[in-house]
Protein backbone atom coordinates (compact mmCIF):
# COMPACT_ATOMS: atom_id res chain seq x y z
CA UNK A 1 0.00 0.00 0.00
CA UNK A 2 2.97 2.47 0.75
CA UNK A 3 4.63 1.82 -2.63
CA UNK A 4 1.46 2.43 -4.25
CA UNK A 5 0.71 5.79 -2.61
CA UNK A 6 4.50 6.75 -2.85
CA UNK A 7 4.25 6.31 -6.74
CA UNK A 8 0.75 8.63 -6.90
CA UNK A 9 2.80 11.39 -4.52
CA UNK A 10 5.84 11.00 -7.06
CA UNK A 11 3.14 11.61 -9.86
CA UNK A 12 2.35 14.84 -8.01
CA UNK A 13 6.08 15.66 -7.11
CA UNK A 14 5.74 15.13 -3.46
CA UNK A 15 8.80 13.06 -2.06
CA UNK A 16 8.50 10.44 0.00
CA UNK A 17 12.45 9.09 1.54
CA UNK A 18 11.87 7.10 4.90
CA UNK A 19 12.64 10.40 6.72
CA UNK A 20 9.62 12.02 5.11
CA UNK A 21 6.96 8.72 4.55
CA UNK A 22 6.38 5.49 6.98
CA UNK A 23 3.89 3.92 8.31
CA UNK A 24 2.70 2.43 11.97
CA UNK A 25 0.79 -0.88 10.84
CA UNK A 26 -1.10 -3.17 13.30
CA UNK A 27 -3.47 -5.94 12.57
CA UNK A 28 -6.27 -8.11 14.30
CA UNK A 29 -6.54 -11.92 14.28
CA UNK A 30 -9.37 -13.63 15.51
CA UNK A 31 -10.80 -17.33 15.26
CA UNK A 32 -13.45 -17.23 12.49
CA UNK A 33 -15.27 -20.50 13.18
CA UNK A 34 -11.97 -22.14 14.50
CA UNK A 35 -9.51 -20.71 12.31
CA UNK A 36 -7.44 -17.97 13.00
CA UNK A 37 -7.72 -15.61 10.15
CA UNK A 38 -6.35 -11.93 9.70
CA UNK A 39 -9.57 -9.55 9.93
CA UNK A 40 -8.47 -6.13 9.66
CA UNK A 41 -5.10 -4.60 8.64
CA UNK A 42 -4.91 -1.24 10.29
CA UNK A 43 -2.48 1.47 8.46
CA UNK A 44 -1.47 4.77 9.55
CA UNK A 45 0.59 6.53 7.01
CA UNK A 46 2.54 9.51 8.06
CA UNK A 47 3.60 11.98 5.47
CA UNK A 48 5.74 15.45 6.31
CA UNK A 49 5.06 17.65 3.44
CA UNK A 50 5.42 21.64 2.09
CA UNK A 51 2.06 23.11 2.71
CA UNK A 52 1.33 23.88 -0.56
CA UNK A 53 1.27 20.21 -1.54
CA UNK A 54 -1.23 19.10 1.37
CA UNK A 55 -4.52 18.81 -1.04
CA UNK A 56 -2.36 17.17 -3.51
CA UNK A 57 -1.46 14.43 -0.53
CA UNK A 58 -4.80 14.14 0.68
CA UNK A 59 -6.26 13.66 -2.92
CA UNK A 60 -3.50 10.91 -3.70
CA UNK A 61 -4.34 9.61 -0.39
CA UNK A 62 -7.75 9.63 -1.53
CA UNK A 63 -7.30 7.73 -4.81
CA UNK A 64 -4.60 5.23 -4.23
CA UNK A 65 -6.26 1.99 -3.29
CA UNK A 66 -7.99 1.76 -6.33
CA UNK A 67 -4.14 1.11 -7.78
CA UNK A 68 -2.80 -0.74 -5.46
CA UNK A 69 -2.11 -4.59 -6.26
CA UNK A 70 -2.37 -5.73 -2.37
CA UNK A 71 -5.24 -4.03 -1.25
CA UNK A 72 -7.28 -4.92 -4.23
CA UNK A 73 -6.05 -8.40 -3.72
CA UNK A 74 -7.45 -8.64 0.16
CA UNK A 75 -9.84 -6.01 0.33
CA UNK A 76 -13.12 -8.59 0.12
CA UNK A 77 -11.59 -10.46 2.75
CA UNK A 78 -9.72 -8.35 5.28
CA UNK A 79 -11.03 -5.21 6.42
CA UNK A 80 -8.35 -2.29 5.33
CA UNK A 81 -8.63 0.58 7.79
CA UNK A 82 -5.94 3.19 6.43
CA UNK A 83 -5.08 6.88 7.70
CA UNK A 84 -3.30 9.50 6.55
CA UNK A 85 -1.12 11.79 9.26
CA UNK A 86 -0.11 14.80 7.70
CA UNK A 87 2.60 16.60 8.58
CA UNK A 88 3.39 19.90 6.58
Amino acid sequence: MMGTLAMVMAGKKIPTPERLFWADVEGDIEDVGGVLKITTIRVKMHLKCPEEKAADAKEAFANYVSLCPAAQSVKDCIRLQDELILET
